[in-house]
Order: C-alpha cells, then sequence, then structure tokens
C-alpha cells in the first residue's frame, strides 16, 4: 500500500527527471538559443508565423512592390467587363486548383477583388508593422528613462504617459486618422504609432526599476559606464522579452484598429485600400455580394490571430518557469530515470 511519502518521493523524482532532461538539453547554450529552441518547439506559434509569411509573401508578390511588377493580370483600380453573373467569384471549392481570372469575385463597376485585397492586405500590414515599429521605440525610451532616473524624470513622463493612457483611442485615432486622411498609410501608422506606446512603457519601466537594483549594473557603474551605455547595453538586453512579446500582441490590436478606423472613414482614404476601408466600402454588398465583404474580414482575421499566436509563443519562449510537454521518447527516458533513482 502507498503512502503520501512514496507520492510525495515519485513526484520529486519525476520533476527531478524532467529537470535533468531539460537542463541536459540546454546545456552550454546561451539564452537565445534556448528561448528560440524553445521558441520552434511552441506549435500556435509556428502555425501563426507560418500563415503570417504566407499572407505577406502573397500579397506583395501578386501586385509587386518598390516598383517591382508582380504575376497577378489584374490592377486594383482597374475595372473591366463582369465576367461572372453579379461578379462571382471564378474559384470555387470544387475546382481549387483553377482560379480563373477574377477567383475572389468582381464589384459592381467590374473591379478585380482579388487584387484590390491584396492590395489591401499590403497597406495593413506596413501599417501594422510601423505602428508596432514606432511604439516600440517610443515605449522603450520613455519606459527606460523613467525607470532608471527615477525622482522628478519618472514623475513627468508617467504623468505625461497617464495623460495619453486617459484618452479615448478609437477617438483620437479618428481625429488624428482624419487629419492624415488624405496621406498614404506610413503616415496614418506614425501617427497611430506615436499614441499606442504607453503599455509598453509602463512595462519597461517597472523591469528597468527592477534591473537597476541588480549586481551586473552597480559593476558596470563602478567599471565607468554611462548611463546611457548601462540602459541600452546592459540593461535592454534582460528586459528584451517583456518588450518583444508586448510588441507583437500590439500589433494584432493596431492591425484590428487601423481596420476599424479605416471602416468608420477616418482611416486610409481612396485610391488607396486597406482592408478595413474594403469592409466599409462593401458594406451595403453583405447580402448580395457576400464575397466582397468576406475576404477582405478572412485576412484580418488571420493576420490578427497569426501575430497573437506568435505573441504566446514568444511569451512562453521567453518565461524560464514555461515547461514544454515532452516527447513520449523522453517521458520514456524520464520513467527509466525515475525508476533508477527509486533503486
Amino acid at each position: 500500500m502507498s503512502t503520501n511519502r512514496d507520492t510525495d518521493t515519485s513526484a520529486d523524482l519525476e520533476e527531478v527527471g524532467d529537470n535533468a532532461i531539460e537542463a541536459k538539453e540546454t546545456e552550454g547554450q546561451s539564452q537565445g538559443k534556448i528561448v528560440f529552441r524553445k521558441f520552434l518547439r511552441h506549435k500556435g506559434a509556428m502555425g501563426g508565423l507560418i500563415v503570417l509569411v504566407g499572407i505577406a509573401v502573397f500579397a506583395f508578390s501578386s501586385l509587386g512592390i518598390f516598383g517591382l511588377p508582380g504575376w497577378w493580370i489584374h490592377n486594383h483600380t482597374a475595372s473591366g467587363q463582369i465576367v461572372n453573373p453579379g461578379g462571382g467569384p471564378t474559384w470555387s471549392l470544387s475546382n481549387p486548383f483553377n482560379l480563373g481570372e477574377h477567383p475572389f469575385g468582381q464589384d459592381e463597376i467590374g473591379r478585380d477583388n482579388f487584387a484590390r485585397v491584396m492590395k489591401g492586405t499590403q497597406i495593413s500590414i506596413m501599417v501594422m508593422a510601423i505602428i508596432g515599429g514606432v511604439a516600440l521605440v517610443i515605449g522603450t525610451i520613455v519606459g527606460a528613462l523613467a525607470g532608471y532616473y527615477r525622482g522628478w524624470v519618472d514623475a513627468i513622463l508617467m504623468r505625461v504617459t497617464d495623460g495619453f493612457i486617459i484618452l479615448p483611442t478609437i477617438v483620437v485615432g479618428a481625429i488624428l486618422g482624419r487629419l492624415v486622411s488624405g496621406t498614404n498609410g506610413a503616415v496614418l501608422g506614425l501617427v497611430l504609432g506615436a499614441i499606442l506606446w504607453t503599455g509598453l512603457a509602463r512595462l519597461v519601466r517597472g523591469d528597468f526599476l527592477s534591473l537597476r537594483e541588480r549586481e551586473f549594473v552597480d559593476s558596470a557603474r563602478v567599471a565607468g559606464a554611462g548611463d546611457i551605455r548601462i540602459m541600452f547595453k546592459h540593461m535592454l538586453p534582460n528586459a528584451m522579452g517583456v518588450i518583444i512579446v508586448n510588441t507583437t500582441l500590439l500589433m494584432s490590436q493596431a492591425i484590428v484598429l487601423e481596420a476599424a478606423l479605416s471602416f468608420l472613414g477616418f482611416g486610409i482614404q481612396p485610391p488607396d485600400v486597406s482592408l478595413g476601408q474594403l469592409i466599409s466600402e462593401y458594406q451595403s454588398s453583405f447580402a448580395t455580394r457576400p464575397w466582397l465583404f468576406w475576404w477582405p474580414g478572412l485576412f484580418i482575421v488571420a493576420i490578427a490571430l497569426s501575430i497573437n499566436f506568435i505573441g504566446d509563443g514568444l511569451r512562453d519562449a521567453f518565461d524560464p518557469r514555461m515547461k514544454t510537454i515532452p516527447s513520449w521518447r523522453k517521458m520514456k527516458k524520464a520513467e527509466r530515470m525515475t525508476k533508477k533513482g527509486a533503486k
């Protein structure tokens, strides 16, 4: 008859076996390699990365970029003769390998919906990347300065941050989007990134408040390193986990925000198109031409979910407390080690 003590001993041995396997696998590897391996083993993150890269390659290669021509024959602004009745799609699941001339259908004036969705995907991804980059730079700098210097610097920067936080993002984004609505997506991304950095700044500040008390910071200061070198050479690499994870999650929110602003008419304006602007333009066609509405919505959902999965994978990879589920072979190996330890 087993006792509680035997059960506890068995559990301890099992944990020791798992830890021994994990320690053996990561022996002699840098922190970056360990994080990279854990990220590669995250199935959701790998799936999201494959989908996101596939969508980006498909969108940018189909219509081209930076003056380079794409492989698709139609332009997103050119109208033409309607092929199918009602502009229906020429691609169907019954013959998936034949895209036809208009696989996503046509609108009421004969414009190719595939070209418009691909162009909207290009602009939406570009805006999302710019928003993430701008928010990353501003949030990291503000949080690092506030967490390192503390005192009046921290007080001023955090009050500015609080001022941005209390502003309703969708309202401010709509006002700023209207002011720059006649410009391209890059300017809109810069404007939106300038108001979405607050959450990252507070997280970076918290990390820097903790890191500045560590021994390696004191050692760098004694060695004569300046404040800038200590912050961005010694402390920043230790906060990269928080920064990268929250930037990816911010980017997933950014593409939804851009779609919402374009849907309301405050974002991308014709002749440029974005996924949200396409949904707004074709919302009245939901009942009569649903393919015009569903395709841009599907791409928005796919991009947002992919980035969320990538962010989850990065969070698990950077978290030292997170353990991956071992394979069947590793579990059998741990079981043998447990039995050997019990003897």
